[in-house]
């Protein structure tokens, strides 16, 4: 036996893959449905996407932790939201497996529980939240879970009704947080995994200041802490969080924007952290840019970026698992673009890599 080819051959089977795979939504005139893209993880070259999936107003997506099903926002036939399951397979395509109503109005967000049963829904049209069972198979049951918002706040045109606007697993698994624009409010409901039940908890949430209009939602990886960007402030919320009640503690507000922008038409869209969970990323729509912001020891946050022209109307981004790669998409410009993430300072480099994705709304990395 050739010990000295058997040895490389192993070696050779430890490195990590070049190819980082990531999948992309898309929301309005030029959208097509959901898309399957890949990254060199060495040099961030972009490769030409792939369509796998022919589904309306996909706007988000969600993908079950073992990574065989992507779920889909979409719009049912009868005009009502809907979350669409898709199986993906070994050699890159996907297959629809079913979708099912989420209750709602325009269903714009979804997230999956850590035990993979269970599928959150937010309908921002009519300010409603859901849970879907998952099967065995990854396809849909019908509404487990369903809870309506009330109320209104300032805004004359964006707040004269809830919009709840996304939905948001703690790493205990056992609360899920709801943004809603509409209410300027974060509620937080007592989840049950085992058979997809949600519960108001005591309190139900947080109040945002009048006008915030409370978009995405991002718990910290590691400490307890968590974020809202305030698309309607251009603000991110810091919050100190109680992962054993379920309770958040606002502590910090801060701009998104710089303090000569103009902020006529400007809002907020998406926010992450760095998976070290040294910074905090949050996309401004109309500015055109990405706000970076270093996290203290504390919890506070300090600008250190403004990442300029990203991708027209950068509704959404993901960061790949090993924080080396930022994509942003555009939505308006209809185009994906990447940046190069620096491991110690989380500042971003544009690596002049884009590709053409008609509408692209939203992106997630492949686990």
């Amino acid at each position: 036996m050739n010990y000295g080819a058997f040895i490389f051959i192993f070696a050779a089977s430890l490195l990590p893959a070049r190819e980082l795979t990531f999948y992309v939504g898309t929301l309005g005139s030029d959208a097509k449905g959901v898309w399957r893209g890949t990254i060199d993880s060495e040099s961030g070259k972009l490769f030409a996407p792939v369509l796998i999936a022919e589904i309306k107003n996909a706007s988000f997506l969600a993908l079950r932790p073992d990574g065989q099903t992507l779920y889909a926002t979409t719009e049912l036939a009868d005009g009502s939201g809907g979350a669409a399951a898709l199986k993906l397979n070994a050699d890159g395509t996907a297959k629809l497996l079913n979708a099912q109503t989420t209750g709602g109005k325009n269903c714009n967000h979804l997230a999956v529980d850590a035990s993979g049963g269970n599928l959150a829904v937010a309908n921002y049209g009519s300010g409603s939240v859901g849970c879907l069972p998952i099967q065995a198979d990854g396809s849909l049951g019908e509404l487990s879970a369903f809870m309506q918002h009330e109320g209104k706040s300032v805004h004359p045109v964006r707040q004269t009704g809830p919009h709840a606007h996304g939905v948001y697993f703690d790493s205990t698994n056992k609360f899920l947080a709801v943004p809603d624009l509409g209410v300027d409010r974060i509620f937080v409901y007592r989840f049950d995994a085992a058979n997809g039940s949600l519960a108001a908890n005591s309190p139900n949430g947080v109040a945002q200041r009048s006008g915030d209009g409370p978009r995405h939602f991002v718990f910290h990886p590691t400490f307890p802490l968590a974020y809202a960007c305030n698309e309607l402030a251009l603000t991110v919320t810091a919050f100190h969080y109680d992962a054993a009640l379920g309770t958040l503690q606002p502590f910090q507000v801060v701009d998104t924007l710089p303090k000569d922008a103009e902020r006529k038409g400007a809002s907020a869209a998406e926010i992450f952290c760095h998976p070290n969970g040294r910074t905090l990323y949050v996309s401004n729509r109309i500015h055109d840019s990405i706000a970076v912001f270093a996290i203290g020891d504390d919890g506070a946050l300090k600008l250190i970026q403004h990442q300029l022209n990203v991708p027209g109307t950068p509704r959404g981004f993901g960061i790949s698992a090993d924080g080396r790669w930022l994509i942003c998409a555009g939505q308006k410009s209809g185009t994906i673009n990447a940046y190069r993430v620096d491991d110690e300072t989380g500042r971003l480099t544009d690596t002049q890599q884009a590709v053409a994705i008609g509408s692209a709304s939203c992106v997630i990395f492949a686990r």
